[in-house]
This record gives C-alpha cells, sequence and structure tokens, in this order.
C-alpha cells in the first residue's frame, strides 16, 4: 500500500514474494504493484514489475512498467 505525491499523485496496491538465502546479503525479490491515479492531469491506472536481487550485499532493482498496462 503505498501514495504517491507530485507530478504523479497516485495511490497502489502491491504483491510481493521474497527470499533470503543462507548467504549473509543474498536475497532475491519479485512483486507486482497497481497504480492508480493522475499523471500530469491524465486519470488512469498502471502496473509497474519489481525484480530486484541482493548478491552478497550488491544490490540491483529493476522496475518496468508492464506494456499495455495504462
Amino acid at each position: 500500500d503505498k501514495t504517491y505525491h507530485g507530478d504523479l499523485s497516485a495511490h497502489s496496491l502491491g504483491e510481493m514474494l521474497a527470499v533470503g538465502t543462507e548467504v549473509e546479503g543474498s536475497a532475491g525479490y519479485v512483486a507486482m504493484e497497481r497504480v492508480t491515479g493522475t499523471l500530469l492531469g491524465r486519470q488512469g491506472s498502471f502496473v509497474l514489475m519489481h525484480t530486484g536481487v541482493m548478491n552478497r550485499g550488491t544490490p540491483h532493482l529493476t522496475v518496468q512498467v508492464v506494456p499495455d498496462s495504462g
């Protein structure tokens, strides 16, 4: 459950799955998040897809708009 303020005024709900490994600092997660609100005067919604990994303390995160979800 998130709230966005600024050019994007919106509310979102998401679902996340995460796992940690036996190696300290290594983990991964995926999430889908539907964002509903107003962006630069346009009302609607879109979906964000999150993919994150932590490789022995080094993070990498990708967040993409799902094509044709708006």
